[in-house]
């Protein structure tokens, strides 16, 4: 018996712990299942569990809404509503070669085919709110009709206002409500190294945003207009970028983009810009009067080197000798003559056949203006009575 006991107890104390461990199983699975499906029956409130596009297993950083440091995005924000796509048409005025032939026109009469229709693309500022919009004058040259195309969507027919081949400027106007205004900005206190960016169209891309530095200030003699003063930049401007915005860093338009030297037609950083300052001369010019008036007092002038002046014996290495002066004209009949060297217009000095032309071209017609001369190494001065300026063909 002694024995049988031995044996019979650990069998009785395995059956009692396999019990055990079976029932501890069960209320573990019956507790587990209440508290997914019927959390409410133990007191506690239901597990919400994310589903749809909210859930996510990988914690989602959010960036901040406010703008890197660096960032332009108001700079181009106020400018960018201003700024137009100009799309111009004309007919073509070569006539194919075998048209020309009188036998021909005769034998086709008036069945000759359509001329052929170009298009150009370019860009414009508004710059007011009555729908006056400046671009260049090759934009628009020739063109038979024009259409705006405005940042919103809109799309609007223009009327030519007036032209300025001269410094390459032209003024448009368009008939729509609530335009966007471009403000004006100041051009003569811009410096090398400023910010700047290029609005426009290139290519027909759409609008664009490009930035810069100011590359030169009074860049002249580039033989490009005849009224020359840009800003160079090397923001990039290219085809379609004509007529667009150099704007500072606060959305202010300091120059309407022009020209660009370049060997392949794309841009290689070396952009000219017509300063504001010139734009709004001219656009006002053009709204009062139809044009472009400026003074004139009939005289041809040179630059001095520190050659020409040694060959002469000019006291002065730099400034403009004048080489000719028109007879009968406003100087010739104020006693300047050829070999004068001209000091200064209206108390602003000349260094330059540019400062000449631009002094006089500012003078208003019908008035008279002060010339300091030096002839033969002696000052003096005379007073011009200015001419009106002859319109130079375009």
């Amino acid at each position: 018996m002694k024995d049988i006991a031995n044996t019979s107890s650990p069998s009785t104390a395995r059956r009692l712990w396999l019990l055990f461990a079976q029932a501890v199983t069960i209320v573990l699975a019956i507790y587990f299942v209440l508290t997914v499906f019927r959390p409410d029956w133990l007191g506690r409130a239901p597990v919400q569990v994310p589903v749809g596009p909210k859930a996510s297993a990988v914690p989602v950083l959010q960036a901040p809404s406010a703008p890197a440091a660096g960032s332009y995005r108001e700079a181009a924000g106020r400018a960018m509503p201003a700024v137009v796509n100009i799309l111009t048409s004309k007919a073509s005025r070569e006539a194919h070669p075998i048209l020309k032939d009188p036998f021909f026109r005769r034998f086709f009469g008036d069945r000759l085919p359509p001329q052929e229709q170009l298009a150009s693309l370019g860009s414009g500022v508004i710059v007011s709110a009555e729908g006056y919009i400046i671009t260049n004058n090759h934009v628009v040259e020739g063109a038979d009709a024009i259409e705006v195309g405005l940042a919103d969507g809109r799309k609007a027919a223009a009327k030519i206002v007036g032209t300025d081949p001269e410094t390459d400027l032209a003024v448009i106007r368009i008939k729509e409500d609530k335009l966007p205004v471009m403000v004006l900005g100041q051009p003569d206190e811009a410096r090398v190294g400023d910010v700047v960016l290029a609005i426009g169209n290139p290519f027909g891309v759409g609008q664009t945003v490009t930035m810069g530095i100011i590359s030169a200030v009074g860049r002249n003699n580039l033989h490009i207009n005849h009224f020359e003063n840009f800003i160079q930049t090397d923001a990039a401007i290219n085809f379609g970028n004509s007529g667009g915005a150099l704007v500072d860093t606060h959305g202010n338009l300091l120059g309407i983009n022009s020209a660009i030297y370049s060997q392949t037609g794309g841009s290689i950083g070396i952009g000219f810009a017509i300063p504001v300052s010139t734009a709004r001369t001219v656009l006002e010019s053009i709204i009062k009067h139809g044009q472009v008036v400026r003074g004139w007092i009939g005289i041809e002038s040179q630059d001095i080197t520190p050659e020409l002046a040694d060959s002469f014996g000019l006291a002065r290495k730099s400034g403009a000798i004048i080489a000719g002066v028109v007879r009968n004209g406003p100087a010739d009949r104020a006693g300047v003559r050829p070999g004068d060297i001209l000091l200064s217009v209206e108390g602003k000095p000349v260094a330059s056949t540019g400062d000449m032309l631009n002094l006089v071209a500012q003078l208003e017609p019908g008035a008279k203006a002060r010339l300091t001369l030096m002839r033969q190494n002696r000052e003096s001065t005379v007073d011009v009575t200015v001419g009106k300026r002859p319109r130079q063909s375009e």
